[in-house]
């Protein structure tokens, strides 16, 4: 067994809940400041011994510095005391994860292989637009689905992320942009996806934390519905997704059969499509204006057929949900079990959609030079330990 399983035994394939676990400390001790509200902040400055008054204005200030200003250095704080900076600067922290690469793709697509303070690697996308530019955010270091189109899915889950690991993520995104200080016009990054590496809704308390901080008008300041979380149907904690976070859903459905989806997203054998769609009709806040979001990765001869696409159309007009459909075409990656539809198949399927009269768009795969694409977050020290295994085994 190697070490990183023993940090967090997984309990059987399928619905692996991960089992909660300390944070990790910090080396130094210090206490990381980003991640936490502003009444942690305060709370956790009175725990260091500042008196309640004080630790109230301190931590308005640091709020400030930290989310509107983005700086990671209390000697830049000019209305802190400077007496009080070297005070702070020995208790606390305001760090991003590390960056142990960055890459550009060709299509302005940008990959960060990040690194936790304990030495876990997971990954971060950036994905410009003409009209908008959408983070693609990690919650975890792994994933436990096993969702078989899926390389990020081939995994172990090592951990769940931290507040401050994701909220790190967006402003180290920011770091890279130039958009500090923060301000509501004019930005690049304008949406953000939790459709990075693992599953949200199993990492729900440090989501929905990490998420206000980004949605709060004076931290990050991003608004809800330009947020979106993205699960693969864990059904017991979308009502609480949407009545706790409250923005918009995506579902990664990918078929419309029990058989077909039992295979490719096991989950299904636990959360049915019946449940997950019901699950769906009472999501909170869904109308109209706000869809939920059905992902359907396009697997050749596999869950691409016009019957497919018409009992796509059937369910949702079933549970009257209202919903638009994103087709992905499949980012091959090696020993991928899986093809691609044709461009042919894939047009055919969006058809019979739209004549429905529900949005079917395609997704123009972007990034998939730097393996950034859907499906296709691996990190590049699973790659190495995969590769030196193939190795051994052929020796």
């Amino acid at each position: 067994m190697s070490a990183d399983t023993n940090l967090m035994p997984i309990p059987g394939p399928v619905d692996p809940v991960p089992v909660p676990r300390a944070a990790p400390v910090r080396a130094d001790g210090r206490v990381e400041l980003v991640g936490l509200s502003r009444e942690a902040i305060r709370d956790a400055l009175g725990a260091a011994g500042m008196d309640v008054r004080q630790a109230k204005l301190r931590a308005k200030q640091l709020w400030h510095w930290i989310y509107n200003r983005g700086v990671t250095d209390f000697a830049l704080m000019t209305d802190i005391a400077k007496a009080q900076q070297p005070w702070l600067a020995e208790r606390f922290s305001i760090s991003r994860p590390g960056v142990v690469e960055a890459q550009v793709s060709t299509d302005g697509t940008r990959k960060w292989l990040l690194k936790t303070d304990d030495g876990h690697e997971f990954e971060a996308v950036f994905i410009p637009d003409a009209d908008r530019g959408t983070l693609c955010v990690s919650s975890q270091v792994g994933c436990t689905l096993n969702c078989r189109f899926c390389h990020t899915g081939t995994m172990r889950l090592v951990r769940n992320l931290e507040p401050h690991e994701i909220v790190g993520q967006v402003m180290l995104a920011r770091d890279a942009l130039g958009e500090w200080p923060s301000q509501p016009e004019g930005r690049m990054l304008t949406n953000i996806v939790m459709m990075g590496m693992g599953e949200p809704l199993y990492n729900f308390d440090n989501v929905r934390d990490a998420l206000k901080i980004v949605m709060d008008g004076d931290g990050l300041g991003l608004s809800k519905r330009r947020i979106t979380l993205s699960t693969s149907g864990v059904v017991p904690m979308m009502a609480r997704a949407g009545e706790e976070i409250g923005v918009n859903l995506a579902v990664s459905l990918h078929a419309v059969t029990k058989e077909i989806r039992d295979e490719i997203v096991p989950l299904n054998r636990k959360y049915g499509i019946e449940e997950l769609l019901q699950a769906c009709a009472n999501y909170p806040g869904a109308n109209n204006a706000r869809r939920i979001t059905f992902e359907y990765v396009m697997l050749r001869d596999k869950n691409d057929s016009d019957e497919h696409a018409r009992e796509l159309v059937r369910l949702i007009r079933h549970y009257r949900l209202p919903a638009k459909v994103n087709l992905i075409p499949f980012n091959p990656w090696p020993g991928a079990p899986y093809e691609c539809s044709t461009d042919e198949r894939i047009r055919a399927f969006s058809n019979i959609i739209f004549e429905a009269g529900i949005s079917a768009p395609v997704r123009t795969p972007r990034g998939r030079d730097i393996d950034a694409a859907c499906g296709q977050l691996k990190t590049a020290a699973e790659k190495r330990s995969r590769a030196a295994l193939d190795r051994e085994q052929a020796a």
